[in-house]
């Protein structure tokens, strides 16, 4: 199970890189809380490219077969949420995600190294 998520992960790094997302990072929450078992948390630097990234990981995972749980936040392009059960992703506008700094209350859970999955 582990290996699949790494794999869908990958997938999702992917997309955030294609469309020239920053500060991408995934955490580990597995042994912290039962939402799920990672966050993938990106930024971006406007609402058009928050989109633009939230588009191209949809069309990617859906492609794999995977079903998005739950989406927020699409209209205003700030902070967009897709819930796909086991992995969460949260795409920031840049100054949102200083000011709700999800990597700050989430500083127990462990940082996925990407480069080495």
């Amino acid at each position: 199970m582990k290996k699949q998520l790494m794999s869908i992960i990958l997938k999702i790094m992917s997309s955030i890189d294609d469309k020239l997302g920053e500060n991408s990072t995934v955490l580990d929450l597995s042994n912290i809380t039962s939402i799920c078992d990672y966050f993938v948390i990106a930024s971006a630097s406007s609402s058009r490219q928050v989109k633009a990234i939230v588009d191209a990981i949809e069309d990617k995972l859906s492609n794999e077969g995977l079903t998005l749980t739950h989406k927020e936040g699409y209209e205003s392009g700030r902070w967009v949420l897709l819930d796909y059960g086991d992995i969460v992703i949260h795409i920031f506008h840049e100054e949102d995600r200083e000011f709700y700094n999800l990597d700050g209350i989430w500083k127990d859970a462990n940082e996925v190294n990407i480069d080495i999955i």
